[in-house]
């Protein structure tokens, strides 16, 4: 079973999504800033991360460069995800070195379609 983190400071997003993907057979671990997400990150090694842009104490663009940085965590898939809709935001995540890029409100078929085209890539599957 995949374990995902979950990087979300809206309580209602980080809620509905954490049991969505729960139903759908992943383990997840929750963050609610960039800082608790690249602790997280370091020390659970997820198998993918959902990592929300706008976030407290640590941005997830900052927090993305910093995981994409460290040997231990350069390889683990990271999702942008993002309210903000528009066109250079997609090329802002993949330059801070996110795998891919979602938009709020989440798509769960979609966000479905890019977790397992990148699932494979991760270096510590726990799929069975």
């Amino acid at each position: 079973m995949s374990l995902i983190l979950l990087v979300e400071d809206n309580e209602m997003n980080r809620d509905m999504l954490s049991r969505r993907l729960q139903r759908k057979g992943f383990r997840v671990h929750l963050a609610v800033d960039g800082a608790q997400g690249l602790t997280l990150a370091q020390s659970e090694h997820p198998d993918l991360i959902l990592m929300d842009m706008s976030l407290p104490i640590l941005d997830g663009w900052e927090a993305t460069r910093r995981l994409k940085a460290d040997p231990a965590t350069a390889k683990i898939p990271i999702i942008a995800l993002t309210a903000h809709a528009m066109e250079g935001d997609r090329q802002q995540a993949l330059a801070a070195g996110c795998d891919d890029y979602d938009s709020k409100p989440v798509d769960l078929p979609r966000l479905m379609e890019k977790m397992l085209r990148l699932l494979p890539l991760s270096n510590n599957s726990r799929s069975p």
